[in-house]
């Protein structure tokens, strides 16, 4: 049925917001890593508070869907 779910939009969203996420994190991480000469401690950092930021933003999502929310 209609409206119980996300659609085609909102999925394709996710997509790009959790890829966004992840590289975001590390790519900010990786210019901290630049003047410090300390690659890959904070890109690994970095990657994992992207990875979390993911992780949190699909958990509000399938909150918002599951009728929790």
């Amino acid at each position: 049925m209609a409206g119980e779910g996300p659609e085609l939009g909102d999925l394709l969203s996710m997509g790009v917001t959790l890829a966004l996420c992840v590289a975001a994190g590390f790519g900010l991480g990786w210019l901290v890593d630049l003047p410090f000469g300390t690659f890959p401690v904070f890109a690994l950092v970095g990657l994992l508070l992207g990875v979390g930021a993911a992780a949190l933003y699909v958990y509000k999502l399938f909150e918002r869907y599951s009728g929790k929310g």
